[in-house]
């Protein structure tokens, strides 16, 4: 599925979980503006799996994208479901339309220019200036009871064959898995044990190689299921039992209204809107990956942040066009389009079986505020500026870089050392026009404040 899962998946077919009934909600758009230089989507991240789920009153749609490289024969996916599922619930759904998704809500960087301090503006009335970019038969249903395991349905789905299947005891299903050709990872009963309790279905798919050949297709698309379900909850832990190490989630949720937060752990939006030295913009990926590390570093491990909150329809800056309503719809949000604007929410979750024991537990919120990861690079004036306001301009520069020096090394742990040279080297400081405070923007960056 990803990348990190690709490396667990050594021999047969690996299981993993992930799938979710969740909501997302709608609202009124804020002038954050700058000139849009770069994203940190899901890509930077080496064990990362993106599912969007679209959400209104009671119908999810659940899309499961990854990234997995490996042999095709050696994939497949074992999901809990609330319900039982019909062929005409699961689909296939191409990957550049959740690309599209997770680019327009990546955290972003953007630039802001200095003007001349030497000529007045009203800045009351100046809000800034944006970047804005506009079926094969199912099979007949299996009733043998091995292993106290029922099929219930198998269909065929694009490149893949799946499986509904119902189970009295998790002993049973692992003895079936692994009779059909699944090779289970130690642990797997337990957690499989209590989604038996709740009465849950399985969903289970595997790639049928002989139809993605003739299709004449190289990479296997992600798949999508449709049901109706009263939890808001994503099963994670079948995806800790064979993980080596914490994995990212990236959970893109459309809704209609509000924002969805988690109820059983915390929901932290991550640090936002700082100024950060100019240099960041070459090493943005760097940057993020450390950031986030840092933030979850300081949450203990157990929390899940909020990435982006906005209407679906616009973006300040925009990182990506906003998407058409045909891939909204394709995504499971059928409803957009009909009227109001829809919503998506962004939350990030790193997460392991020792700091994420329970499923994720979700609730709709009536937040309509708009929130995005955004890290700002200003750009000092580089012209003339001979008047008193650009001397109090030019002394006013040593304090502002060193607050981006010492926001940089709070937001990713790096030294205060490796940011001032790094800072000296890439030009900031940079000679200042007709004044004296060159030598002392240069004298703050090398320790002297």
């Amino acid at each position: 599925m990803t990348k990190g899962l690709s490396r667990r998946m050594k021999a047969a077919v690996a299981v993993v979980a992930i799938t979710a009934q969740l909501g997302v909600l709608a609202t009124p758009a804020s002038a954050f503006c700058g000139f849009y230089v770069a994203k940190a989507d899901a890509k930077l991240f080496n064990k990362a799996s993106k599912v969007v789920l679209a959400w209104d009153d009671g119908k999810a749609a659940v899309t499961m994208a990854s990234d997995y490289e490996g042999d095709p024969k050696e994939f497949a996916v074992v999901i809990p479901v609330p319900t039982f599922i019909e062929k005409s619930q699961i689909g296939v759904v191409a990957m550049n339309t959740i690309d599209h998704l997770d680019a327009f809500t990546a955290p972003r960087l953007v630039e802001y220019y200095d003007p001349d301090p030497c000529v007045q503006r009203n800045y009351d009335s100046w809000s800034g200036l944006a970047l804005r970019m506009a079926p094969v038969a199912s099979a007949p249903v299996e009733k043998s009871r091995a292993h106290g395991v029922t099929v219930e349905a198998s269909y065929e789905v694009g490149e893949y064959d799946v499986q509904i299947l119902s189970a009295r005891q998790s002993d049973g299903l692992v003895d079936w898995l692994t009779d059909n050709g699944y090779r289970m990872p130690a642990g797997v009963e337990a957690v499989l044990g209590s989604y038996i309790k709740q009465s849950m279905h399985f969903f289970v798919a595997k790639v049928n190689l002989g139809r993605m050949e003739s299709a004449g297709r190289r990479f296997l698309r992600p798949l999508q299921v449709r049901y109706e379900t009263r939890k808001f909850m994503l099963p994670l832990r079948l995806g800790t039992v064979n993980a080596d190490g914490p994995q990212d989630l990236i959970v893109l949720a459309l809704t209609r209204k509000g924002r969805v937060e988690t109820t059983n752990y915390r929901t932290v939006k991550l640090p936002t809107g700082m100024d950060v030295p100019l240099y960041v913009k070459d090493e943005f990926g760097k940057f993020y990956t450390a950031m986030f590390d840092r933030a979850v570093a300081r949450e203990d491990r157990r929390a899940v942040f909020l990435e982006y909150a906005w209407d679906l329809g616009s973006c300040d800056p925009c990182s990506a066009e906003p998407l058409a309503i045909a891939e909204l719809q394709t995504l499971g949000a059928r409803w957009a389009g009909s009227g109001g604007g829809g919503f998506v929410t962004r939350l990030h979750v790193r997460y392991d079986a020792a700091h994420f024991p329970e499923d994720l537990s979700f609730i709709e919120t009536r937040d309509r505020e708009n929130f995005q990861g955004r890290y700002v690079l200003r750009h000092p004036w580089r012209g003339d500026a001979n008047c008193s306001a650009g001397d109090r301009y030019w002394a006013s520069l040593p304090p502002r870089f060193a607050r981006e020096a010492d926001t940089l090394a709070d937001l990713t742990g790096w030294s205060p050392e490796r940011i001032s040279a790094q800072m000296r080297q890439t030009g900031q400081p940079f000679t200042v026009p007709a004044s004296g405070a060159s030598d002392l923007i240069d004298r703050v960056l090398r320790g002297g404040r």
